[in-house]
């Protein structure tokens, strides 16, 4: 039987697996996890077939990072199955290459940490398999019901699965969404420890697969996730499934209206703290790709007129350097992103001058030409006026170093997504803001999902060097998600992630997608209101862009 691997034909035996067929070279890197088939992640078990085209997935890529931690999850469940099985265990948020978990009904005592830390250990060293078992529906409410956990239960009430999977450990199951390691000895290295009133699961990241680093302190960071899961627990909304309970019991419109209430609040609040310190003139917004930074800048600048200042926008984008001058990335092409690709010289000459009741004059950047234009378009800022801009760089004290800090406010906004699918399952910010693009994207600009999941990664790399190193220099941080907007999203991005074919590479991010998104009970967009941050990608908004 013939395999592709590498672009070249393999010969192999029928009913031979991955692991099977490839044991040296997994052996040989050890951080090998798991592989893609056919543009489609499956475990080591996966028994090929004729043709099938094969890439072995290790743990510095997208896919294997999210089948490592999630089979560390796993095995942390498991451990504290074992030794406290009483115990009300919820996976909450990652921060900094750790997933931040608590205990509902006990608390968390640095004894504990070491005896759940040994017994992960002990299980690791023991390298017991893992094994996905698959169940008809019924067959799944019976195991369920006798089980009495609930763990899983949110596949039962997906009508689109005919089928319900859990993962076995000897006597130890549980549900996870994704391809699992297929042994627990795959998991090399982790930490865990106390961490405020909860833990960290700690594991290496993408860019370093053979180390934990050192854990990053993130308290804003963490200070704003525990804000909204705090709100969200008062909502009885801490999971998809308590969403689809409210969404099927009527309470829809009631859930959209008290997310946008909030959202309201803390715009008001930013407002409030910016118009106390009359020395600030000059407001700084940041945040990753598909954040909703347009939608709250306007309702920023509504809020801060209800204050007496009158907010006036500048745009970074009409200060990039000649084409000319533009740096290029290690591949030679041109490297927007970089600071340098701004004409910070420019830019601040401009920036004291507004700030000193100087008059300037705009320029205007031609994107395909590669020049700044001046057309005529004047600015000048009065008393009661301050200056809002907005860019990747904005956190970055680099960018604006003519400008003294305390005339600046930092903002930085992200979909900071706290809502989980389970107990054990969280709801990636990343799955978010990518749902998001994709619709906007479609919406706006034309562009199928392929496109945009082919360049959404090298978007995230730019956001990881520019923007997430500055996150905690910011003076407020505001959640731009609403707990519920995938439902609302779903109607519109379920078909565009479906178009995609088994004959791209993209294939297996989009039917993962497409699997998220089926867990969903749909909402209508007319229930969302018009000034609405989700609105900036339904193309409904009553804002103009």
């Amino acid at each position: 039987m013939k395999i592709i691997y590498k672009n070249m034909e393999v010969e192999t035996a029928e009913n031979t697996s991955v692991l099977e067929a490839f044991k040296e070279a997994i052996e040989e890197k050890s951080n090998i996890i798991a592989c893609m088939v056919n543009n489609e992640v499956k475990s080591l078990n996966y028994i090929l077939k004729e043709n099938d085209e094969i890439e072995l997935l290790d743990t510095s890529s997208r896919d294997g990072a999210r089948i490592y931690t999630r089979g560390l999850l796993f095995i942390m469940a498991m451990a504290f199955h074992k030794l406290y099985p009483e115990i009300l265990l919820t996976v909450n948020y990652q921060l900094s290459s750790s997933m931040f978990c608590e205990i509902e009904n006990n608390i968390i005592t640095e004894e504990m940490i070491e005896a759940i830390r040994k017994e992960m250990q002990n299980i690791i060293e023991k390298d017991l398999p893992i094994k996905k078992v698959q169940m008809k529906r019924e067959e799944a409410i019976e195991f369920i019901k006798k089980e009495n956990t609930g763990i899983g239960k949110i596949q039962i009430e997906n009508k689109e699965k005919e089928k319900v999977s859990f993962y076995f450990c000897e006597n130890y199951y549980n549900y996870f969404f994704g391809v699992m390691p297929i042994s627990t000895g795959y998991i090399k290295l982790f930490d865990i420890m106390k961490y405020q009133k909860g833990f960290l699961v700690r594991y290496p990241s993408k860019t370093s697969p053979n180390e934990i680093k050192p854990y990053q302190e993130g308290k804003k960071l963490m200070a704003t996730l525990e804000e909204y899961d705090d709100i969200n627990r008062i909502l009885g909304i801490s999971t998809l499934e308590q969403l689809n309970e409210k969404i099927r019991n009527g309470e829809g419109k009631e859930i959209i209206l008290l997310s946008e209430a909030l959202h309201e609040k803390k715009i008001a609040q930013i407002a409030d703290k910016i118009t106390e310190d009359r020395n600030k003139r000059v407001i700084l917004i940041a945040g990753p790709s598909s954040s909703g930074k347009t939608t709250f800048a306007k309702r920023l600048g509504i809020e801060l007129r209800l204050n007496g200042l009158k907010p006036k926008t500048i745009s970074v984008d009409n200060y990039f350097v000649e084409r000319e001058e533009t740096p290029k990335d290690e591949f030679g092409n041109y490297n927007f992103e970089a600071l340098e690709a701004v004409d910070l010289k420019l830019l601040n000459e401009h920036l004291v001058k507004l700030l000193n009741g100087e008059e300037i004059e705009v320029p205007t950047f031609n994107f395909q030409e590669g020049k700044k234009y001046y057309t005529g378009k004047t600015m000048k800022l009065e008393q009661d006026e301050v200056l809002i801009m907005e860019g990747i760089h904005c956190l970055n004290d680099k960018l604006t170093p003519a400008i003294p800090k305390e005339k600046k406010f930092k903002i930085y906004i992200s979909a900071l997504t706290v809502l989980n699918i389970d107990y054990y399952n969280r709801i990636s910010t990343t799955d978010t803001r990518i749902i998001r693009r994709t619709v906007r994207d479609n919406q706006f600009r034309g562009y199928d999902a392929l496109k945009t999941l082919a360049s959404w990664y090298s978007v995230t790399a730019g956001e990881e060097k520019n923007i997430f190193p500055f996150q905690e220099e910011a003076d407020a941080m505001f959640n731009t998600s609403l707990v519920y907007e995938i439902n609302v999203l779903k109607k519109y991005a379920l078909p565009l992630f479906e178009k995609i074919g088994r004959e791209y590479k993209e294939y297996a991010e989009a039917k993962r997608l497409c699997e998220f998104l089926k867990y969903f009970e749909p909402l209508p967009i007319e229930d969302v209101p018009k000034n609405s941050l989700l609105q900036e990608f339904l193309g409904n908004s009553i804002f103009e862009y």
